[in-house]
């Protein structure tokens, strides 16, 4: 939704959303007894009427009670909810997901930007990946919202954008204290307990989750140990709100990473077997943020620690026969920044202007960024060790007027300076740099009447590079000089949608957008992270529908298509992008009455996928059901999720690179290394409610 039309102020919700919403449509004012503005909120996620509201088709508004109802294996899957995302993973529980959208193989993160509570999660020059977005911090119970929005339309959002973002609020106050007990098969265990305590003019949220899980795999126990805490104060100020949160996220893990298929097929391993079980991993995060808001004013600023030590392996033994190829990767880093904004309704030559004028600072002081050479994770070598200080401020412009009485014209302006530092154990790297870019965004709605609006959107965004690619000089492994990128890349796009909403029945949406990329971010197999490559463009058509067939029972259907190449002509190197994403499509059902049985069956698909440039190698499509089904009676609920239900042994991942196994000749083969689905799961989870 566009950021002027997001609420302020004192805020309420119905419907089963908690007080104090920082995000949702804005839906009507209310003078209070002292004079002041009390706004009323009502959020339904899909089922909230966007026409009037939203700038193009494809965003959208996803509630807590939406996200309650759908059965998901990691906490990453919450952004599945938006439409045509695929969520997988390639490694252990605790490392970031992989993220697939609009053609993209995101990796980790590249060109999706994820925020929450105001707090950037993409991480810049990150040790394993460009743009890396974990968000294992977040409890699902206390996710408010989901407001996503695809195409960079939109002049708030800056870097990692040209594919879409998706902003997480999460919940400042609960009706009710919860306590969930969950257990499962290989060994899942997990806990969660939050509730709220009020005092005199504010209230303070507790929560805690901790997560216990071996995983299915032969050759290993993931061991994973994962441990959330959150802290929320919120209170009225002024004429405002005030809200206070503290995070804090600790985790552990062993993985199983991706496999190639020779050692599957000779006998070596079996599907859920390892070539190296010492790999894996430990992550924490901790963060401060505040944020104050009322009609005219929003003010965010955060403070985030973060570090993680990524131990992996993808070729075994090709580049050292006698170690081995293990590595390590280090970030650890402080991150701080704000986000100042004011809304202005002013009228301009007889039209009513909505505005929203704001400032963006963000500051990475990255302390440690490091790719070691490991053998069962004891340090045996160091390829390169920098440290960098990374600078961010953006100032922009957006706003809307009525331009006739069904027309709306949206326009806006971005402007992003970025100035980086690297302190780099090879002298020849170390350096600085600079870049700028603006970024214009135009938007026209047309409403065809109360049920039906037309879209039109074009405009320009950007992600980042890694800072070290834009200083480095020599390579640190080969000492050959090596060709610097640029700091910052362009993008831009163009979308037309047709948005359609039936308060009793339906609400369906369709885009046909395209996206170019001047420098695409790609994954490399062998390398274990993200490297520039070539110009790219894609262009694609995505529908989504909502149905509700009564009061309790709703369907939804999601589908995506994209074609996706390197708009630079190279027969040399192929001209297909290396994982990209041709056909997404999900669809589920569900049955969610206020007590009783409910269930919710979902089934999701993604189809085959190129592997190389020459389109010579192809993944095999991946399809997998999940059903969760529940019992409410008062105050308590037990739920059964069986995930992966029909039992696939289809791939979360597949790549296409070089390896050496044992005996191998020197140059390995190249070969598909795949990750597996874990087989059905089934998992029993208590609540009640105080």
């Amino acid at each position: 939704m566009s950021a002027w039309r997001r609420a302020a102020g004192h805020s309420a919700c119905v419907a089963g959303c908690c007080m104090a919403m920082t995000l949702s449509p804005l839906i009507q004012a209310h003078e209070t007894d002292e004079g002041s503005t009390l706004e009323v909120l009502i959020v339904e996620g899909h089922r909230t009427n966007l026409i009037g509201e939203a700038t193009t088709a494809s965003e959208g508004l996803v509630t807590q009670k939406e996200i309650e109802a759908r059965p998901i294996l990691r906490t990453g899957e919450v952004l599945e909810f938006v439409p045509g995302m695929i969520v997988t993973q390639h490694s252990g529980t605790g490392k970031a997901n992989q993220y697939f959208l609009r053609g993209f193989n995101l990796d980790h993160g590249t060109d999706f930007n994820t925020s929450v509570d105001g707090m950037p999660v993409n991480m810049r020059t990150h040790g394993h990946g460009q743009g890396y977005t974990d968000i294992n911090f977040l409890i699902p119970e206390l996710i408010q919202t989901i407001d996503y929005k695809k195409g960079p339309y939109y002049a708030d959002v800056g870097d990692f954008s040209g594919a879409g973002a998706a902003e997480f609020t999460t919940r400042s106050r609960i009706s009710r204290p919860l306590a969930k007990l969950g257990i499962g098969e290989d060994g899942y265990q997990r806990l969660l307990a939050m509730g709220d305590v009020a005092a005199t003019d504010g209230n303070l949220l507790i929560a805690f989750e901790g997560q216990r899980y071996d995983g299915p795999w032969t050759d290993i126990d993931e061991d994973l140990d994962k441990n959330n805490a959150v802290l929320t104060w919120s209170q009225p100020l002024r004429d405002g709100r005030l809200r206070l949160s503290f995070m804090g996220y600790d985790n552990r893990w062993n993985s199983a990473d991706q496999i190639p298929r020779r050692a599957v097929d000779q006998g070596i391993i079996d599907e859920l077997g390892s070539l190296d079980t010492t790999v894996g991993g430990e992550s924490s995060r901790y963060s401060l943020s505040g944020n104050w808001r009322n009609a005219h004013w929003n003010v965010s600023a955060y403070a985030i620690r973060y570090e993680l030590d990524l131990w992996s392996n993808f070729t075994y033994f090709l580049d050292d026969p006698t170690q081995g190829d293990q590595f390590q990767q280090v970030d650890d880093r402080s991150l701080y920044g704000f986000d100042l904004s004011r809304h202005l309704h002013t009228r301009l030559g007889g039209y009513e202007v909505r505005q929203q004028i704001g400032w963006q600072l963000r500051q990475d002081d990255i302390d440690d960024v490091a790719l070691l050479r490991t053998r069962s994770r004891q340090q045996i070598g160091s390829v390169r060790r920098d440290a960098v200080e990374e600078l961010s401020t953006a100032l922009y412009w957006q706003g809307e007027t009525p331009l006739t009485e069904r027309l709306t014209g949206r326009a806006g302006l971005r402007y992003d300076y970025y100035d980086v530092e690297v302190d780099s154990g090879l002298a020849a790297n170390s350096g600085s740099d600079s870049d700028d870019i603006i970024s214009p965004k135009l938007s026209l709605t047309y409403r065809f009447n109360e049920q039906y609006e037309g879209y039109l959107s074009a405009g320009r965004g950007f992600h980042s590079n890694d800072a070290r690619g834009a200083t480095i000089t020599v390579d640190p492994v080969s000492g050959t000089p090596a060709e610097q990128v640029d700091l910052l890349v362009r993008s831009q796009g163009a979308e037309l949608g047709l948005r359609f909403y039936d308060a009793a029945r339906l609400n369906l949406s369709a885009a046909l957008w395209m996206l170019e990329l001047d420098s695409e971010l790609l994954f490399v197999g062998d390398a274990g992270n993200t490297e520039a490559s070539r110009a790219s463009q894609r262009y694609g058509l995505e529908v989504a529908g909502y149905y509700w067939i009564g009061q309790n029972w709703s369907m939804d259907l999601e589908l995506a298509w994209t074609h996706s190449k390197f708009s630079e002509d190279d027969p040399a190197e192929g001209n297909h992008i290396d994982g990209s994403l041709p056909f997404v499509g999900s669809a589920g059902i569900s049955y969610q009455p206020a007590l009783g049985w409910n269930g919710s069956l979902r089934v999701r698909h993604f189809g085959e996928r190129t592997l190389d440039s020459f389109d010579t190698v192809n993944s095999d499509a991946t399809t997998v059901t999940n059903l969760a089904l529940g019992y409410q009676w008062q105050d308590w609920s037990l739920t059964l999720d069986a995930l992966n239900l029909l039992d696939s042994d289809d791939h979360d991942i597949d790549y296409f690179y070089a390896s050496r196994l044992a005996g191998e000749p020197a140059a390995g083969v190249e070969d598909i290394h795949f990750h597996p689905i874990e087989p059905r799961t089934l998992r029993l989870t208590a609540a009640y409610r105080f």
